[in-house]
């Protein structure tokens, strides 16, 4: 049986090789100093410089730290979500290799989900050292997944964040999502959701792997998650809702400019036909519109009980996993 342990840190990163030695042992500091039994779960996405051998040197160091390796770069929601498959923590606590997050934050991260009981507790960075391009789209982002998700954060894409086990093994994070794991794990039912002030360091190492392209997938991401959570389970709630309103609408007219051929017909004026009408052709859209979406809802009604997502992610290596 394996051993339990408090807390598992789980770490994605892309050629941050210069600032592992210094993050694992800050970490290693902090665990220490307050009596943590841990686990360091360090998930290297596809890294093109040192980053894997150094986290075997690492590793050889420490029996506390474990590796990952994919064979390429899948992106941080798939590190994430291998990472969180293999932690065995009480408490999971996620953050960014690039020593812009503080591990001094851990301790008050678990005291909030063990003590105080919540779900889920995600860092905000209220003075950041980011330029304004940056900045500004994430303050708009954030308000935007606030307004739509009716959950009271201020930075939801802060890479620190504290959970409570039952949440990373009840939620799958795919695509670009890592964005929104608040939203996710509402919708799956977790909802104490809090926030806690976090320091945000500027970068000592490196560069940013993220460019403003990033700011289009996570406007993307937050319909799609909006969508996906909301009718995952009943497809045929929206499509046959759209394709009702159409179908009635085009109907409503064909019978409109039924009634009134009939009318003038027999009030001896003349009319045009149904089918010289381009109003006619409009309700003929609406209809075929109607019936298209209503089949929509039933391939997506089969599909949805016929299978579920399942992203495979190909690992090359791993370290301290029996």
């Amino acid at each position: 049986m394996q051993h339990r342990v408090d807390i598992s840190v789980v770490i994605p990163l892309l050629n941050e090789a210069e600032s592992l030695p210094e993050l694992t042992q800050w970490i290693n500091r902090v665990m220490e100093s307050h009596g943590f039994l841990y686990e360091v779960i360090l998930i290297d996405d596809g890294s093109t410089d040192t980053s894997w051998k150094v986290i075997e040197e690492l590793s050889a160091q420490n029996p506390n730290l474990k590796g990952i390796r994919f064979n390429r770069n899948y992106g941080k929601s798939a590190a994430l979500n291998v990472g969180f498959r293999e932690t065995q923590g009480r408490v999971v606590i996620t953050m960014d290799a690039d020593l812009q997050d503080s591990p001094d934050e851990i301790p008050d991260l678990y005291r909030m989900i063990v003590d105080e009981g919540y779900d889920l507790v995600s860092g905000w960075k209220k003075k950041r050292y980011d330029p304004l391009s940056k900045t500004l789209p994430t303050k708009l982002f954030n308000a935007a997944t606030r307004k739509i998700s009716k959950i009271k954060l201020h930075d939801f894409n802060c890479g620190l964040k504290a959970y409570d086990e039952r949440v990373v093994k009840s939620i799958e994070v795919y695509g670009e999502m890592h964005r929104y794991i608040p939203v996710i794990a509402k919708w799956n039912g977790f909802g104490k959701i809090g926030e806690k002030v976090v320091q945000h360091r500027e970068r000592k190492y490196g560069t940013t792997k993220f460019g403003l392209e990033r700011f289009v997938y996570g406007f993307l991401d937050l319909m799609s998650i909006t969508f996906v959570s909301r009718f995952k389970k009943r497809p045929m709630h929206f499509f046959g809702s759209l394709g009702t309103i159409s179908f009635l609408i085009g109907f409503l007219i064909t019978s409109w400019l039924v009634i009134e051929k009939v009318y003038y017909s027999f009030q001896n004026q003349m009319v045009r036909n149904v089918t010289d009408q381009p109003l006619f052709f409009l309700a003929l859209v609406a209809v075929i519109v109607g019936v298209q979406l209503f089949l929509a809802g039933f391939l997506a009604e089969m599909i949805s009980l016929a299978g579920r997502r399942k992203d495979e992610y190909l690992i090359r290596d791993n370290i301290g996993f029996s």
